[in-house]
């Protein structure tokens, strides 16, 4: 790009990319800086062991982006971004070769939930009818504002999403299988399941198994980044990769600068030219527990219990409600859990382009104290050879990060913390620090688009675009959002 952008992004993760294009939308020429040497922040894919086998390093299943309405507008499938549907959302297996079953199908999910089947869709048959509305309201920059669609079961969702899970899963499920679905899915937050909010995801996320399901996408996760930074280049933008960006003089000149970064990191780039006071508050943000994470290669697909179990992209491999919690409950509280709740994707079983013929990988994480550099490998396998006999005799291969390695892998990833930030009550609702506008820096034109402003973590690209819209509204005049471009028509 010659001569000076009109907006730098910097940082080319989901919500930098999607702050790029919504910029890049209005006719303003973009630049993108990362310091790693290729786009995609957390939806980087890599062959970490051995050639042709494609592994996800951080996010790898994307009820999200099918959902989010900035990527209703991007197009998927118009940018060459396929995806995949395992037959079974998601599973919790049990002892006894039990488990508890998430399907796209609202009604045969319930069917499987015996008894608690009836309270399943009660629960849920709202939310998936108004699961659009549901999605735009609480991806908006605005929860403390009412409804304006879909007001009731938007207010009955915000009464039952305000507990913890427990409370939520004793109201409505009296099974063992009932109980661990939703806790399961609770549990992707890194809270401790009995703090407040935690009914809320596991709302969120088993509507959403029903409403667009938990889709991977063809391939890894990189396409959908490799999609987005083709996307810019199609309108002139340009993405600068291998640059680390240390000082917001830098771009001295520029008139909008977007920070895809932790809020720590914008305080350090812009240095002397923040107020003491935003000061002080983003060093009160917390950030939460990190990652443990092992990817392996596996001989054949993981030999669980439950042949419905072998079916499902995602699994949570915990036990009960109460083992789920106490799981969780260990790292919130600084140590690593005994038995601890593992989240593993098979990403081989929808989508076997991900390995050579005949060949498998499989994906974990649990969650260990922040910043730790304890090994969970063994207690990782333990737990899910409790539920798969046979599974260390598919092992062929594996490699570990702990949470010190994610953060050098990702220094968004702040002790390993994946999510930008703790997902608590008060930190969702005002991220990072308590201002009407928390896009909006001390600094002027410069902008926070990170997974640390609302509406928080997960590949939706809310927080880069809802920025971005900010960025067009105060630094360039633009009062009516320019519309995403189409992908182009293939000649």
């Amino acid at each position: 790009m010659s001569g000076k952008p009109d907006a730098v992004v910097v940082g080319a993760g989901p919500n930098g990319l999607a702050a790029a294009l919504r910029l890049a939308a209005a006719g303003l020429r973009v630049q993108v800086v990362e310091r790693a040497d290729r786009a995609g922040g957390g939806l980087r894919t890599e062959e970490l062991i051995r050639s042709g086998y494609r592994h996800d390093v951080c996010s790898t299943v994307h009820p999200m982006a099918a959902a989010a309405p900035f990527f209703r507008e991007f197009d998927l499938p118009s940018r060459g971004v396929r995806l995949v549907h395992p037959e079974i959302c998601y599973a919790h297996p049990l002892d006894g070769g039990r488990a508890a079953v998430a399907r796209r199908s609202l009604e045969e999910t319930a069917a499987g939930l015996g008894p608690d089947g009836p309270s399943y869709e009660r629960l849920f048959a709202p939310l998936v009818e108004h699961g659009d509305d549901v999605i735009d309201f609480f991806l908006s920059s605005r929860l403390r504002r009412l409804p304006t669609r879909s007001v009731g079961p938007i207010t009955k969702f915000g009464l039952n999403a305000l507990p913890n899970v427990r409370w939520l899963a004793r109201r409505y499920f009296g099974t063992e299988e009932g109980q661990a679905l939703i806790a399961g899915a609770a549990a992707h937050g890194m809270l401790d399941l009995s703090r407040p909010l935690t009914a809320g995801l596991g709302m969120v996320l088993g509507m959403l198994a029903h409403h667009v399901g938990w889709p991977l996408i063809e391939g890894g996760s990189q396409n959908l980044a490799d999609a987005m930074v083709t996307a810019l280049e199609q309108q002139g933008g340009e993405l600068v990769t291998g640059h680390e960006v240390t000082d917001l003089r830098e771009f001295d000149g520029v008139p909008a600068v977007l920070l895809d970064t932790t809020p720590r990191a914008f305080v350090a780039m812009a240095g002397d030219r923040v107020p003491e006071g935003y000061r002080r508050w983003v060093s009160r943000y917390k950030h939460g527990p990190g990652v443990f994470k092992v990817d392996w290669i596996l001989s054949e697909p993981v030999p669980w219990a439950n042949p419905d179990v072998r079916r499902a992209g995602t699994v949570h491999v915990a036990g009960t409600l109460e083992e789920t919690i106490a799981g969780e409950a260990a790292p919130a509280a600084g140590r690593p859990a005994e038995k601890p709740y593992v989240l593993a994707v098979q990403p081989t079983v929808p989508d076997p382009t991900r390995a050579p013929a005949g060949g498998h990988v499989l994906w974990a994480y649990v969650h260990v104290p922040h910043g730790s550099d304890v090994d969970m490998t063994e207690a990782i396998e333990a737990q899910i050879e409790r539920f798969a006999p046979g599974f260390r005799d598919t092992i062929v291969d594996r490699a570990t990060k702990n949470a010190v390695q994610m953060q050098q892998w990702n220094p968004n990833h702040v002790g390993g913390d994946i999510s930008n930030g703790e997902a608590s009550l008060w930190q969702m609702l005002a991220r990072p620090v308590p201002r009407w506008n928390t896009y909006k820096t001390p600094v002027r034109g410069v902008y926070l688009a990170s997974a640390a402003t609302p509406p928080g973590p997960a590949v939706h690209g809310m927080c880069g675009d809802l920025a971005a819209r900010v960025a067009l509204r105060e630094v360039f005049g633009v009062r009516h959002v320019p519309a995403l471009r189409p992908a182009p028509v293939p000649a």
